[in-house]
């Protein structure tokens, strides 16, 4: 198959106006592909060409939860991303009991991946957090940072936890850290730490920070808290949510100024209730209002968003200022490499997946391709 006359992404974070080629599932090089044997000529002329998106943070959407635990639950997340240009997906749990976690990832560990977007990884979102920060996570189930129950449920995944979070200020945080390090990679989420702790907690292996600003402590000028320690140490990427609803767009162009495109993931967070009208759902066994684009535990606290990660790139460029090369950046490349499968997806270079999402000039879908195949 052959791209034809696209603005197509390039992995230097450019545009560049050239042809893209895929022989069977992957993306070929120009010396690789066979004019005479394509099979398919898709002329993609005034359209841009982008990696197909990867959603490295979202709960669920059309009703149902990732923590649902079932193959017909994580089918109809899929199908869904997959429609709305998310190629790959790293879903996140919540604070349950560990048996419920058990079960997840058991299903998780056999699930066959066979529909829509690909499941490449999963989030761990609790339950080794603070109570003062939990926001919309289930505070009977908050516990202690346990290394023994860690490894259980990243061997019942299958290796399949991507990114496991933790407030390290809580009761054996570092030695986790030091300890998970080793099979996944550690997010400072939910957390009441300051500039030290969590300086402190990157020096021991933490590499990311989930939903910046969401659930941690400010940034101030005598208490720069966690966004402070991130800025500072270069080595970990950041979340941001683009909805409109977590972030004041002010503050969306500042992150971008202080940490730079390199190193911000644009997540959805996005719950249950995406892709559905306004009305009463669930997350994490709590009851969540939704009206518009907001989602609300009944004293008001947000509870994830109902906004699909493509809508989060487009409001994020269209609504905030931030140049479509930096977004696309930060929802694909960034996202593969913040949970470490940047060898397979997140760009458009030859041998990758061909995981590839066509988008007209005012960011409309117009096509998505995953693995060479058209899905939409």
């Amino acid at each position: 198959m052959k791209f034809k006359n696209g603005k197509v992404f390039t992995p230097e974070g450019t545009f560049e106006q050239k042809d893209l080629y895929v022989v069977g599932s992957k993306i070929a090089s120009e010396q690789e592909f066979d004019e005479k044997e394509a099979d398919q000529v898709v002329d993609v002329t005034d359209c841009y060409v982008i990696p197909g998106l990867i959603d490295i943070h979202f709960h669920g959407c059309k009703k149902v939860d990732f923590c649902d635990g079932t193959k017909e639950v994580f089918e109809t997340i899929a199908e869904y991303q997959a429609s709305q240009g998310v190629t790959a997906i790293c879903p996140a749990t919540m604070t349950f009991s560990r048996e419920k976690l058990e079960s997840i990832f058991q299903t998780v560990r056999e699930y066959p991946n066979e529909k829509g977007a690909i499941l490449c990884g999963v989030n761990m979102e609790g339950p080794y957090i603070s109570y003062k920060k939990k926001g919309a996570q289930n505070g009977q189930y908050i516990r202690v940072a346990s290394v023994e129950e860690f490894n259980k449920l990243q061997e019942l995944s299958g290796n399949m936890i991507k990114l496991v979070d933790i407030a390290p200020e809580i009761d054996g945080a570092m030695e986790f850290i030091q300890e998970a390090k080793k099979s996944t990679n550690i997010s400072i989420a939910h957390t009441t730490a300051g500039y030290d702790i969590a300086m402190k907690a990157f020096e021991q292996g933490a590499s990311h920070v989930t939903h910046l600003y969401n659930a941690m402590t400010g940034f101030t000028h005598r208490e720069p808290g966690v966004v402070g320690a991130a800025a500072e140490y270069e080595g970990c990427y950041v979340e941001l949510i683009c909805d409109g609803v977590h972030i004041h767009p002010s503050a969306v162009k500042s992150t971008f100024k202080l940490f730079g495109k390199e190193r911000i993931v644009l997540i959805s967070d996005s719950m249950e209730a995406t892709g559905m009208p306004d009305g009463e759902y669930e997350l994490g066994g709590q009851k969540v209002i939704v009206r518009g684009n907001r989602a609300e535990l009944e004293d008001g606290t947000l509870a994830g968003s109902v906004t699909n990660l493509l809508k989060c790139m487009q409001t994020a460029v269209k609504d905030m200022g931030i140049p479509l090369e930096d977004a696309v950046l930060c929802a694909t490349q960034n996202a593969a490499k913040s949970i470490g499968v940047f060898d397979t997806m997140g760009s458009l270079e030859p041998d990758k997946l061909a995981n590839v999402l066509i988008l007209d000039k005012d960011l409309n879908i117009k096509a998505v391709y995953i693995k060479g195949e058209r899905y939409l």
